[in-house]
Protein backbone atom coordinates (compact mmCIF):
# COMPACT_ATOMS: atom_id res chain seq x y z
CA UNK A 1 0.00 0.00 0.00
CA UNK A 2 1.29 3.55 -1.08
CA UNK A 3 1.92 6.12 1.40
CA UNK A 4 -1.29 8.28 -0.05
CA UNK A 5 -3.57 5.49 -0.34
CA UNK A 6 -2.80 4.52 3.04
CA UNK A 7 -3.86 8.02 4.42
CA UNK A 8 -7.05 8.22 1.74
CA UNK A 9 -8.12 4.85 3.22
CA UNK A 10 -7.62 6.57 7.02
CA UNK A 11 -9.57 9.77 5.41
CA UNK A 12 -12.26 7.32 4.60
CA UNK A 13 -12.61 5.31 7.62
CA UNK A 14 -12.33 8.42 10.08
CA UNK A 15 -13.56 11.47 7.83
CA UNK A 16 -11.71 14.43 6.67
CA UNK A 17 -11.99 16.57 10.27
CA UNK A 18 -9.25 13.25 11.56
CA UNK A 19 -6.66 14.08 8.82
CA UNK A 20 -4.72 16.66 8.24
CA UNK A 21 -1.24 16.92 5.75
CA UNK A 22 1.24 19.44 4.81
CA UNK A 23 0.66 22.77 5.89
CA UNK A 24 -2.14 21.91 7.78
CA UNK A 25 -0.22 20.42 10.76
CA UNK A 26 0.42 23.03 13.45
CA UNK A 27 3.65 23.34 14.83
CA UNK A 28 2.38 22.14 18.63
CA UNK A 29 2.32 18.59 17.20
CA UNK A 30 6.07 18.79 15.88
CA UNK A 31 8.09 19.12 19.25
CA UNK A 32 6.96 18.45 23.60
CA UNK A 33 8.49 20.48 26.40
CA UNK A 34 12.09 19.40 25.76
CA UNK A 35 12.46 21.36 22.62
CA UNK A 36 15.79 19.25 21.95
CA UNK A 37 14.88 17.28 18.49
CA UNK A 38 14.21 18.34 15.27
CA UNK A 39 11.15 19.36 14.01
CA UNK A 40 10.10 16.74 11.29
CA UNK A 41 6.57 17.22 9.99
CA UNK A 42 4.94 13.60 9.86
CA UNK A 43 3.52 12.18 6.67
CA UNK A 44 0.43 13.12 8.02
CA UNK A 45 -1.26 13.83 11.34
CA UNK A 46 -4.24 11.78 12.90
CA UNK A 47 -6.83 12.57 15.43
CA UNK A 48 -8.98 9.62 16.15
CA UNK A 49 -12.37 10.79 18.06
CA UNK A 50 -13.19 7.64 19.58
CA UNK A 51 -11.26 4.03 20.82
CA UNK A 52 -13.36 2.89 17.20
CA UNK A 53 -11.59 4.77 15.53
CA UNK A 54 -8.02 4.62 17.09
CA UNK A 55 -9.05 0.59 16.90
CA UNK A 56 -9.61 1.12 12.66
CA UNK A 57 -6.47 3.66 12.72
CA UNK A 58 -4.35 0.93 13.81
CA UNK A 59 -5.65 -2.33 11.89
CA UNK A 60 -4.86 0.38 8.82
CA UNK A 61 -1.23 1.35 10.14
CA UNK A 62 -0.34 -2.84 11.03
CA UNK A 63 -1.66 -4.39 7.57
CA UNK A 64 0.83 -1.30 5.91
CA UNK A 65 3.56 -1.67 8.84
CA UNK A 66 3.16 2.41 9.09
CA UNK A 67 4.85 3.56 12.38
CA UNK A 68 3.13 6.16 14.29
CA UNK A 69 3.95 8.50 17.07
CA UNK A 70 1.61 8.53 19.77
CA UNK A 71 0.67 12.20 21.08
CA UNK A 72 -1.42 13.56 24.06
CA UNK A 73 -0.87 16.76 25.72
CA UNK A 74 2.99 17.38 24.29
CA UNK A 75 4.48 18.23 27.73
CA UNK A 76 6.88 15.14 27.62
CA UNK A 77 10.33 16.23 28.47
CA UNK A 78 12.26 12.95 26.38
CA UNK A 79 10.72 13.23 23.41
CA UNK A 80 9.10 10.48 23.34
CA UNK A 81 5.47 12.09 21.55
CA UNK A 82 7.65 13.89 18.30
CA UNK A 83 7.21 12.30 15.06
CA UNK A 84 10.13 10.69 13.78
CA UNK A 85 11.33 10.48 9.89
CA UNK A 86 8.01 8.93 7.92
CA UNK A 87 5.38 8.52 11.03
CA UNK A 88 2.27 9.56 11.27
CA UNK A 89 1.49 11.44 14.35
CA UNK A 90 -1.75 10.52 15.97
CA UNK A 91 -3.39 13.13 18.72
CA UNK A 92 -5.84 12.07 21.06
CA UNK A 93 -6.41 15.40 22.08
CA UNK A 94 -10.22 15.27 20.42
CA UNK A 95 -11.02 12.08 23.11
CA UNK A 96 -11.75 14.34 25.71
CA UNK A 97 -14.25 14.54 28.50
CA UNK A 98 -15.16 12.57 31.82
CA UNK A 99 -17.64 9.35 31.39
CA UNK A 100 -18.16 8.95 34.89
CA UNK A 101 -18.29 9.63 38.55
CA UNK A 102 -18.84 6.89 41.10
CA UNK A 103 -19.28 7.98 44.17
CA UNK A 104 -19.87 4.88 45.84
CA UNK A 105 -16.75 3.29 44.39
CA UNK A 106 -14.93 6.72 44.77
CA UNK A 107 -13.85 6.46 40.68
CA UNK A 108 -14.01 8.82 37.71
CA UNK A 109 -13.69 7.21 34.56
CA UNK A 110 -12.25 9.44 31.81
CA UNK A 111 -11.09 9.42 28.41
CA UNK A 112 -7.76 9.54 27.38
CA UNK A 113 -7.10 12.72 25.89
CA UNK A 114 -8.95 14.34 29.30
CA UNK A 115 -6.54 17.03 30.48
CA UNK A 116 -4.82 16.55 34.11
CA UNK A 117 -6.64 19.94 35.77
CA UNK A 118 -10.25 18.84 34.64
CA UNK A 119 -10.27 16.07 36.34
CA UNK A 120 -8.74 17.70 39.42
CA UNK A 121 -11.86 20.46 38.79
CA UNK A 122 -14.46 17.82 38.72
CA UNK A 123 -12.84 15.79 41.48
CA UNK A 124 -13.21 18.70 43.38
CA UNK A 125 -16.32 19.50 42.60
CA UNK A 126 -17.84 15.93 43.13
CA UNK A 127 -16.81 16.46 46.96
CA UNK A 128 -13.63 14.08 46.22
CA UNK A 129 -10.05 15.02 45.39
CA UNK A 130 -7.65 13.45 42.54
CA UNK A 131 -3.94 13.74 43.93
CA UNK A 132 -1.92 13.44 40.94
CA UNK A 133 -0.91 17.00 40.34
CA UNK A 134 2.54 18.55 38.35
CA UNK A 135 3.38 21.51 36.91
CA UNK A 136 2.12 20.75 33.51
CA UNK A 137 -1.61 20.09 34.77
CA UNK A 138 -3.71 22.42 32.43
CA UNK A 139 -1.95 21.23 29.63
CA UNK A 140 -1.00 17.21 29.78
CA UNK A 141 -3.63 14.90 29.87
CA UNK A 142 -4.35 11.94 31.48
CA UNK A 143 -3.29 9.60 28.55
CA UNK A 144 0.05 10.96 28.53
CA UNK A 145 0.09 10.78 32.00
CA UNK A 146 -0.62 6.87 32.47
CA UNK A 147 2.46 6.50 29.60
CA UNK A 148 5.29 7.57 31.45
CA UNK A 149 3.80 6.70 35.07
CA UNK A 150 3.86 10.68 36.24
CA UNK A 151 5.02 11.49 39.72
CA UNK A 152 4.29 14.97 40.68
CA UNK A 153 4.34 16.61 44.28
CA UNK A 154 2.27 14.02 46.29
CA UNK A 155 3.96 11.24 45.85
CA UNK A 156 5.08 10.03 49.32
CA UNK A 157 1.39 10.19 50.72
CA UNK A 158 -0.57 9.10 47.09
CA UNK A 159 2.07 7.01 45.08
CA UNK A 160 2.47 7.59 40.66
CA UNK A 161 0.01 7.30 38.24
CA UNK A 162 0.56 3.90 38.68
CA UNK A 163 -0.97 3.86 42.41
CA UNK A 164 -4.41 5.79 40.87
CA UNK A 165 -5.36 3.68 38.40
CA UNK A 166 -8.16 0.40 38.64
CA UNK A 167 -8.42 -0.06 35.18
CA UNK A 168 -8.14 0.94 31.40
CA UNK A 169 -8.82 0.18 28.26
CA UNK A 170 -6.65 -0.13 25.20
CA UNK A 171 -5.88 -0.50 21.93
CA UNK A 172 -3.28 -2.79 20.88
CA UNK A 173 -0.99 -2.56 17.26
CA UNK A 174 -3.33 -4.47 15.24
CA UNK A 175 -6.84 -2.90 15.97
CA UNK A 176 -7.65 -5.35 19.11
CA UNK A 177 -9.25 -3.53 21.91
CA UNK A 178 -8.36 -4.52 25.03
CA UNK A 179 -11.38 -3.29 27.82
CA UNK A 180 -10.21 -4.38 31.66
CA UNK A 181 -12.29 -0.68 33.18
CA UNK A 182 -11.88 -2.45 36.78
CA UNK A 183 -13.82 -0.37 39.41
CA UNK A 184 -12.19 -2.40 42.51
CA UNK A 185 -9.32 -2.08 44.68
CA UNK A 186 -9.14 -5.53 44.86
CA UNK A 187 -8.81 -7.92 41.82
CA UNK A 188 -6.50 -10.73 41.73
CA UNK A 189 -8.12 -12.73 38.71
CA UNK A 190 -5.54 -13.49 36.37
CA UNK A 191 -2.65 -11.16 35.02
CA UNK A 192 -3.45 -7.45 36.37
CA UNK A 193 -3.19 -6.64 32.51
CA UNK A 194 -3.19 -2.61 33.05
CA UNK A 195 -0.17 -2.68 34.31
CA UNK A 196 1.57 -3.53 30.55
CA UNK A 197 0.35 -0.10 29.54
CA UNK A 198 1.66 1.96 32.48
CA UNK A 199 4.89 3.48 32.17
CA UNK A 200 5.48 1.93 29.01
CA UNK A 201 5.47 5.12 27.09
CA UNK A 202 2.95 3.84 24.54
CA UNK A 203 4.84 1.19 23.05
CA UNK A 204 2.46 -1.59 23.96
CA UNK A 205 -1.02 -0.22 22.91
CA UNK A 206 -2.78 3.16 22.94
CA UNK A 207 -4.75 3.63 26.05
CA UNK A 208 -8.24 5.02 25.31
CA UNK A 209 -9.88 5.15 28.44
CA UNK A 210 -8.89 5.08 32.39
CA UNK A 211 -11.03 4.53 35.45
CA UNK A 212 -8.88 6.44 37.70
CA UNK A 213 -9.21 6.31 41.92
CA UNK A 214 -10.37 9.39 43.72
CA UNK A 215 -10.14 10.28 47.84
CA UNK A 216 -12.36 12.45 50.32
CA UNK A 217 -11.79 15.50 49.33
CA UNK A 218 -9.37 16.73 52.31
CA UNK A 219 -10.67 20.25 53.72
CA UNK A 220 -7.33 21.37 55.82
CA UNK A 221 -3.68 22.74 54.25
CA UNK A 222 -0.82 23.44 56.17
CA UNK A 223 2.32 24.98 53.88
CA UNK A 224 5.84 25.81 55.31
CA UNK A 225 9.20 26.67 53.88
CA UNK A 226 12.31 25.52 55.78
CA UNK A 227 15.83 26.21 56.30
CA UNK A 228 18.15 23.29 56.86
CA UNK A 229 22.42 23.18 57.17
CA UNK A 230 22.97 19.33 56.52
CA UNK A 231 21.07 17.28 54.20
CA UNK A 232 21.11 14.75 56.87
CA UNK A 233 19.07 16.79 58.96
CA UNK A 234 16.54 17.08 56.54
CA UNK A 235 16.16 13.53 55.80
CA UNK A 236 15.89 12.97 59.25
CA UNK A 237 13.16 15.52 59.19
CA UNK A 238 11.07 14.29 56.43
CA UNK A 239 11.26 10.63 59.00
CA UNK A 240 9.94 12.77 61.55
CA UNK A 241 7.57 14.72 60.03
CA UNK A 242 5.87 11.44 58.22
CA UNK A 243 5.60 9.93 61.46
CA UNK A 244 4.51 12.81 63.68
CA UNK A 245 1.96 14.02 61.53
CA UNK A 246 0.15 10.61 61.21
CA UNK A 247 -0.12 10.17 57.23
CA UNK A 248 -1.09 13.84 56.40
CA UNK A 249 2.11 15.03 54.95
CA UNK A 250 1.83 15.21 51.45
CA UNK A 251 4.47 17.28 50.30
CA UNK A 252 8.13 17.60 51.09
CA UNK A 253 9.99 19.36 48.31
CA UNK A 254 14.16 19.65 48.85
CA UNK A 255 15.81 22.45 47.36
CA UNK A 256 19.88 23.27 47.18
CA UNK A 257 21.14 26.47 47.92
CA UNK A 258 22.04 27.09 44.42
CA UNK A 259 18.65 26.42 43.30
CA UNK A 260 16.95 28.01 45.75
CA UNK A 261 19.46 31.47 45.51
CA UNK A 262 19.12 31.38 41.79
CA UNK A 263 14.95 31.62 41.66
CA UNK A 264 14.86 34.33 44.25
CA UNK A 265 17.52 36.06 42.27
CA UNK A 266 15.79 35.84 39.01
CA UNK A 267 12.19 35.59 39.09
CA UNK A 268 11.19 39.54 40.25
CA UNK A 269 8.60 38.58 42.41
CA UNK A 270 9.71 36.62 44.30
CA UNK A 271 11.53 37.21 47.73
CA UNK A 272 12.72 34.70 50.60
CA UNK A 273 11.23 34.97 54.06
CA UNK A 274 14.55 34.09 55.61
CA UNK A 275 17.03 37.32 56.66
CA UNK A 276 20.02 34.69 56.01
CA UNK A 277 21.24 31.88 53.68
CA UNK A 278 21.15 28.05 54.21
CA UNK A 279 22.30 24.83 52.59
CA UNK A 280 18.71 23.32 51.80
CA UNK A 281 15.29 24.53 51.89
CA UNK A 282 11.92 22.82 52.35
CA UNK A 283 8.58 23.16 51.30
CA UNK A 284 6.42 20.84 52.99
CA UNK A 285 2.71 20.62 53.24
CA UNK A 286 0.06 18.57 55.10
CA UNK A 287 -3.50 18.43 54.27
CA UNK A 288 -5.89 16.79 56.56
CA UNK A 289 -9.72 17.40 57.37
CA UNK A 290 -9.40 19.58 60.68
CA UNK A 291 -7.71 22.97 59.43
CA UNK A 292 -7.43 24.60 63.34
CA UNK A 293 -6.59 21.48 65.09
CA UNK A 294 -4.13 20.12 62.10
CA UNK A 295 -2.01 23.93 62.38
CA UNK A 296 -1.82 23.11 65.95
CA UNK A 297 0.39 19.87 65.42
CA UNK A 298 1.82 21.55 62.49
CA UNK A 299 3.38 24.49 64.22
CA UNK A 300 3.84 22.40 67.63
CA UNK A 301 5.93 19.88 65.31
CA UNK A 302 7.95 22.85 63.50
CA UNK A 303 8.48 24.81 67.14
CA UNK A 304 9.99 21.07 68.62
CA UNK A 305 12.01 20.98 65.32
CA UNK A 306 13.36 24.68 65.77
CA UNK A 307 14.47 24.20 69.41
CA UNK A 308 16.04 21.09 68.80
CA UNK A 309 18.06 22.38 65.98
CA UNK A 310 17.15 20.27 63.06
CA UNK A 311 15.60 22.86 61.54
CA UNK A 312 17.64 26.57 61.48
CA UNK A 313 14.40 28.20 60.44
CA UNK A 314 11.23 28.24 59.12
CA UNK A 315 8.24 30.22 57.59
CA UNK A 316 4.63 28.91 58.03
CA UNK A 317 2.31 30.30 55.16
CA UNK A 318 -0.42 32.62 56.71
CA UNK A 319 -2.80 32.70 53.45
CA UNK A 320 -3.29 31.21 50.35
CA UNK A 321 -1.45 33.98 48.61
CA UNK A 322 1.92 33.11 50.63
CA UNK A 323 1.31 29.53 50.20
CA UNK A 324 0.81 30.09 46.42
CA UNK A 325 4.36 32.05 47.04
CA UNK A 326 5.97 29.47 48.44
CA UNK A 327 4.76 26.83 45.68
CA UNK A 328 6.10 29.64 42.83
CA UNK A 329 9.62 29.56 44.64
CA UNK A 330 9.95 25.81 44.04
CA UNK A 331 8.25 25.92 40.42
CA UNK A 332 10.43 28.85 39.55
CA UNK A 333 12.06 26.75 36.82
CA UNK A 334 9.34 26.88 34.74
CA UNK A 335 10.99 30.60 34.25
CA UNK A 336 14.47 30.18 34.85
CA UNK A 337 15.00 27.61 32.68
CA UNK A 338 14.05 29.08 29.11
CA UNK A 339 17.33 31.79 30.21
CA UNK A 340 19.85 28.99 30.33
CA UNK A 341 21.51 28.08 27.41
CA UNK A 342 21.88 24.75 25.99
CA UNK A 343 21.16 23.48 29.37
CA UNK A 344 21.45 19.09 30.66
CA UNK A 345 18.33 18.76 32.45
CA UNK A 346 18.11 15.60 34.69
CA UNK A 347 15.30 13.53 35.44
CA UNK A 348 16.78 11.19 37.75
CA UNK A 349 16.61 8.37 40.64
CA UNK A 350 19.30 8.23 43.15
CA UNK A 351 18.31 6.21 46.50
CA UNK A 352 18.04 8.86 49.65
CA UNK A 353 21.17 7.21 51.67
CA UNK A 354 23.63 8.00 48.71
CA UNK A 355 21.81 11.21 47.29
CA UNK A 356 24.56 13.86 49.11
CA UNK A 357 27.06 11.65 47.88
CA UNK A 358 26.29 11.85 44.22
CA UNK A 359 25.56 15.23 44.33
CA UNK A 360 29.15 15.99 45.78
CA UNK A 361 30.62 13.46 43.05
CA UNK A 362 28.68 14.72 40.36
CA UNK A 363 29.25 18.22 40.70
CA UNK A 364 33.14 18.06 41.45
CA UNK A 365 33.54 15.45 38.08
CA UNK A 366 31.43 18.58 36.32
CA UNK A 367 33.66 21.46 37.64
CA UNK A 368 36.70 19.43 36.68
CA UNK A 369 35.43 18.94 33.44
CA UNK A 370 33.97 22.11 32.41
CA UNK A 371 35.75 25.03 35.23
CA UNK A 372 32.55 27.04 34.16
CA UNK A 373 29.63 25.22 34.09
CA UNK A 374 26.97 26.07 36.41
CA UNK A 375 24.83 23.82 38.16
CA UNK A 376 21.05 23.04 40.20
CA UNK A 377 19.51 20.78 42.12
CA UNK A 378 15.74 20.20 43.89
CA UNK A 379 14.28 17.22 44.74
CA UNK A 380 11.14 15.07 45.91
CA UNK A 381 13.70 13.58 48.00
CA UNK A 382 11.00 11.25 50.18
CA UNK A 383 10.00 9.50 46.48
CA UNK A 384 14.16 9.53 45.50
CA UNK A 385 13.59 11.98 42.44
CA UNK A 386 16.51 14.21 41.93
CA UNK A 387 16.35 17.19 39.14
CA UNK A 388 18.95 18.28 38.32
CA UNK A 389 20.04 21.10 36.19
CA UNK A 390 23.71 21.69 34.29
CA UNK A 391 25.07 24.05 31.59
CA UNK A 392 28.36 25.86 30.42
CA UNK A 393 25.68 27.70 27.70
CA UNK A 394 27.89 25.91 25.12
CA UNK A 395 25.62 23.54 22.82
CA UNK A 396 28.69 21.28 22.36
CA UNK A 397 29.46 20.23 25.83
CA UNK A 398 25.13 19.09 26.29
CA UNK A 399 26.07 16.00 25.36
CA UNK A 400 29.15 15.56 27.41
CA UNK A 401 27.24 16.49 30.42
CA UNK A 402 25.10 13.90 30.08
CA UNK A 403 27.42 10.76 29.23
CA UNK A 404 29.26 11.79 32.46
CA UNK A 405 25.85 12.50 35.24
CA UNK A 406 24.10 9.49 33.77
CA UNK A 407 26.97 6.99 33.62
CA UNK A 408 27.28 8.17 37.47
CA UNK A 409 24.08 7.45 37.74
CA UNK A 410 24.97 3.57 37.26
CA UNK A 411 27.45 3.64 40.16
CA UNK A 412 24.99 4.70 42.40
CA UNK A 413 22.51 2.17 41.31
CA UNK A 414 20.13 5.21 40.69
CA UNK A 415 18.03 5.54 37.40
CA UNK A 416 18.49 7.93 34.67
CA UNK A 417 14.67 8.70 34.34
CA UNK A 418 12.30 9.28 38.04
CA UNK A 419 9.15 10.08 36.34
CA UNK A 420 9.31 11.60 32.71
CA UNK A 421 10.40 8.21 31.30
CA UNK A 422 12.81 7.25 28.44
CA UNK A 423 11.70 8.68 25.04
CA UNK A 424 13.86 8.77 22.32
CA UNK A 425 16.35 11.17 24.45
CA UNK A 426 17.65 8.46 26.94
CA UNK A 427 17.49 5.69 25.05
CA UNK A 428 20.80 5.00 24.79
CA UNK A 429 21.77 5.76 28.72
CA UNK A 430 18.84 3.14 29.55
CA UNK A 431 21.63 0.27 30.42
CA UNK A 432 22.81 2.75 33.08
CA UNK A 433 19.64 1.32 35.17
CA UNK A 434 18.28 -1.96 33.44
CA UNK A 435 20.24 -4.31 33.00
CA UNK A 436 20.93 -6.70 30.25
CA UNK A 437 18.68 -9.20 31.35
CA UNK A 438 15.70 -6.69 32.15
CA UNK A 439 15.71 -4.95 28.56
CA UNK A 440 16.14 -8.46 26.70
CA UNK A 441 12.62 -9.43 28.32
CA UNK A 442 11.61 -6.23 27.79
CA UNK A 443 12.19 -6.30 23.72
CA UNK A 444 10.31 -9.76 24.35
CA UNK A 445 7.26 -7.89 25.32
CA UNK A 446 7.31 -5.21 22.80
CA UNK A 447 7.59 -8.06 19.91
CA UNK A 448 4.78 -10.27 21.68
CA UNK A 449 2.74 -6.76 21.45
CA UNK A 450 3.61 -4.69 18.76
CA UNK A 451 5.60 -7.77 15.91
CA UNK A 452 5.99 -4.93 13.54
CA UNK A 453 7.03 -2.36 15.71
CA UNK A 454 4.75 0.52 14.70
CA UNK A 455 3.48 1.59 17.73
CA UNK A 456 6.38 4.74 18.80
CA UNK A 457 9.32 2.52 17.34
CA UNK A 458 12.44 3.76 18.56
CA UNK A 459 11.32 4.93 22.16
CA UNK A 460 12.50 3.44 25.62
CA UNK A 461 14.29 0.23 23.18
Amino acid sequence: MTSDSLIENIRAELGDKAVFINDQIGDKYLSDWSGETARLRPRALIRPADTGEVSVLLQLCHDAGQAIAVQGGMTGLSAGAIPQDNELAVSLERMSGIEEIDSDAMTMTVLCGTPLQTIQEAALAAGFSFPLDLGARGSCTIGGNVSTNAGGNQVIRFGMTRSLILGLEAVLADGTVLSSLNKMLKNNAGYDLKQLFIGTEGTLGIVTRVVLRLFPKLNSRCTALCAFTQLSDVIHFLQLSGSEMGGLLSSFEVMWASYYRHIIDHVPHLHSPFDQQYSFYVLMEIEGSDQQQDSRRFQSMLEAALASGSIQDAAIAQSEKEATTFWQIRDGIAEVLPTLAHCANFDIGVPISRMQDFITDADQQLQTRFPSITTFTFSHIGDSNLHYIASTGVKEDKEKIYDIVYRLIGDYQGSVTAEHGIGILKRRYLKYSRSETEIKVMRQLKNAFDPKGILNPGRVI
